[in-house]
């Protein structure tokens, strides 16, 4: 039985590297960017640029595979991402870091784009649950631990983007040395806006807002951190704990929206997270345990949603539609994380670093009101019809491609 996995732990090896190199430089940047003195809205910019070329490579990276191969694309984007993460260090450049963040967010798209098809491809419709499963766990545990790392250096000097560059060169070994036969060619990537909303109005608004609110605190919870004077390994902590928070509330949050209206269980998440993220904005908390625990509680809410949404959404959609509608609806989230991080940013230069949790919580309170309003427009999909809930990964690490790594879509296989 282990040997049949034997491929895909091969795989996965070098997914651990990738993630431990995406979530090091993503901490790093701006912890760096801030103690350098550069401007909020710089730091906002920062992350709209990573989101922008991640929803720039999802479109254009499958042409860059198919005509180099999947090896030699992988090859590509991971020794770019290296030279990138090196260049971050050497010019320590506003301007820089925001076009060189651009082509960061670019190929790591191919990258995650890549390492998906190869891994369903080896996945079968018996084993794709555990794959899918593993896939999640490697995910989690790796940006974690590469956002830990922060903590243990030094920001202020170059040894931090050497060891980046380092974990990227290291997720090329696996794939430049596996006999596996290559995947399919990678298919381009769709996105059809009003189809979307057609089959769920919900999913599409609150994915769209979703990636607003991720998308500002994942750029600048760092800078929050900062700001308010709790440690670098605090911050690490902080920024770990809200997505490990989200991805244990995923499954009993899940769970109790395939007993009910899913659309309740977002409404009620949206208040959550909203109420968590104003009370921080309230009591300005400055005691980095408290921050912890309020951070933890709002990311246990706010890190659910997406995943709601997508569930909701596929209720709505036709089995073989589930890789293309969960495409979409990542499309729409990459369009939301360009937003938010300058939202955020201009709030927080307008008032205060709490106004990074008054932004997101102004987008959640939108998915509620809306949800709410929409809850008297349509009936909600008989339980006996839905598609059983299922967890998904850190949005900003994955692409349409790992739609088809989703349990669910076994049944656009069976024959």
């Amino acid at each position: 039985m282990l040997a049949a996995y034997r491929p895909i732990l091969s795989l996965l090896r070098g997914t651990a590297f990738l993630l431990a190199a995406s979530g090091l430089h993503g901490l790093l940047l701006p912890l760096r960017g801030q103690m350098e003195g550069f401007s909020t809205t710089s730091l906002g910019l920062i992350g709209t640029a990573w989101a922008a070329g991640f929803v720039l490579g999802c479109y254009f990276a499958p042409r860059i595979v198919r005509r180099a191969g999947h090896v030699r694309a992988f090859g590509t984007f991971a020794a770019c991402a290296a030279i990138i993460a090196l260049l971050t260090g050497l010019v320590i450049n506003e301007a820089a870091w925001i076009i060189l963040r651009a082509f960061t967010g670019f190929v790591m798209a191919g990258a995650f784009m890549v390492i998906e098809s190869w891994l369903n491809e080896k996945s079968t419709n018996e084993n794709r649950g555990t794959v899918f499963g593993l896939y999640m766990m490697v995910t989690y545990a790796s940006i974690m631990g590469g956002q830990m790392i922060v903590a243990a250096g030094d920001v202020g000097s170059a040894s931090l983007f050497m060891i980046t560059g380092i974990f990227f060169c290291l997720s090329l070994i696996p794939t430049a040395v596996s006999t596996a036969s290559h995947p399919q060619p990678l298919q381009d990537v769709s996105l059809d806006l009003k189809g979307l909303y057609a089959n769920s109005p919900v999913a599409a608004f609150a994915c769209l807002l979703v990636g607003v609110a991720n998308g500002a605190w994942g750029t600048l919870g760092a800078v929050y951190g900062a700001r308010i004077g709790i440690s670098t390994a605090q911050i690490a902590l902080m920024m770990s704990l809200v997505v490990i928070a989200g991805a244990f509330m995923q499954l009993p949050a899940g769970r109790l929206s395939d007993r009910t209206d899913r659309r309740y269980v977002l409404v009620g998440a949206s208040v959550g997270a909203a109420l968590s993220a104003l009370l921080v904005f309230l009591v300005q908390p400055r005691s980095g345990a408290v921050v912890l625990a309020m951070t933890a509680a709002y990311g246990a809410f706010a890190y659910t949603l997406y995943s709601i949404a997508v569930a909701h959404a596929n209720d709505h959609a036709k089995a073989e539609e589930f890789v293309k509608v969960s495409g979409g609806l990542l499309i729409l989230y990459g369009f939301g994380t360009m937003v938010g991080p300058m939202l955020a940013a201009a709030m927080m230069e307008w008032w205060r670093p709490e106004s990074l949790l008054l932004t997101t919580a102004l987008a959640h309170l939108l998915i509620a009101g809306y949800t709410t309003l929409r809850i008297r427009q349509r009936a909600p999909v008989p339980i006996e019809d839905r598609e059983a809930f299922a967890t998904l990964p850190v949005e900003r690490s994955i692409t349409p491609q790992s739609m088809t790594l989703d349990p669910r879509t076994k049944n656009e296989t069976d024959g």
